[in-house]
């Protein structure tokens, strides 16, 4: 299993990004992932958010080694052609680093598009688009035309330069729904989970497993999730409760100490996790933390 850390595009400061991902890359990890937000959700509009393609590209020309991604980009956001140009793009630059995880997005982002001027669909077209979206996406990525479908017009390309990778950079879709899950069953490279419990991650992961194999493909599951680590559960403990005093009454949160996360992580792995992607929450030094006290503990889990 591979160990990511989302950055921290919410900080609106270029330069504290680029520096997460160095010592992201210097640390360990296996690569680093961006929320796709014009402004962070639930917030007011004039609070900043970098964005991402933008800063991914960045991070992709600077490192070596990381992976680098949306989780996730809302097919909304843009048209399939212009994603599809910029996952390639950033595909290209990276010699094949690039993930696209991408799904429907949820009723808070639609402040959002009134505040850009984007057209907002309700959850039953959310989806029909998404899976627009994908066929569209992954047709391009090919080399061939998107014939066109009830949401999304007919693209013929050609993506050029192509992405680095063979067919493409691979697409996640991110969803908490047994549909959603099926979806990226039958046309994605992997499914990712936000902030579920093993039990319920592990029992999506199965299905994800059973859809897949009956339409003669594979899929991955990944998850991803906040994750208040502390040198102790004490710390552990009084981080959480900081949060919850200042209104942060998040409901799918991960809180525990560093050997706690050890633990955390390997039965994800064995619930058929292939990627963990965390929000190292609370002081600057978590991710350093999370590196010395973590990684070098799981051993054969991580590949």
């Amino acid at each position: 299993m591979k160990v990511g850390l989302i950055l921290p595009l919410f900080s609106g400061d270029a330069e504290r990004v680029l520096a997460f991902a160095e010592r992201a890359e210097a640390l360990g990890y296996d690569g680093v992932f961006a929320f796709d937000h014009f402004f962070p959700p639930g917030a007011p509009a004039d609070r900043p958010s970098l964005e991402a393609f933008s800063m991914l590209s960045a991070i992709g020309v600077r490192s070596r080694r990381l992976t680098v991604g949306t989780l996730v980009t809302r097919a909304g956001l843009r048209p399939a052609g212009l994603i599809a140009k910029m996952a390639a793009s950033i595909d290209q630059l990276t010699g094949g680093r690039m993930v696209l995880a991408i799904g429907t997005g949820d009723p808070i982002d639609k402040p959002e598009h009134e505040a850009y001027g984007l057209p907002y669909r309700e959850k039953a077209e959310r989806r029909e688009h998404l899976v627009e979206t994908v066929g569209a996406v992954r047709a391009l990525f090919r080399g061939e035309r998107w014939p066109g479908g009830r949401h999304v017009p007919p693209l013929a390309g050609p993506l050029l330069p192509p992405p680095a990778t063979p067919g493409g950079p691979p697409i996640w879709i991110g969803g908490f729904a047994d549909s959603v899950v099926r979806l990226a069953a039958r046309s994605a490279d992997a499914w990712n989970g936000w902030g579920m419990g093993i039990p319920q991650f592990a029992r999506k992961a199965a299905l994800l497993r059973e859809e897949a194999a009956a339409a003669g493909r594979e899929a991955q599951a990944t998850w991803a999730g906040i994750a208040v680590v502390g040198k102790d559960e004490d710390e552990a403990g009084a981080m959480l409760n900081r949060r919850v005093k200042v209104g942060m009454l998040e409901t799918n949160v991960w809180a525990g100490s560093a050997h706690s996360l050890i633990w955390w992580l390997q039965g994800l792995s064995t619930a058929g996790a292939t990627w963990a992607i965390l929000v190292p929450a609370g002081p600057g030094d978590r991710m350093d933390l999370i590196a010395n006290e973590v990684l070098p503990q799981l051993g054969p889990v991580r590949t």
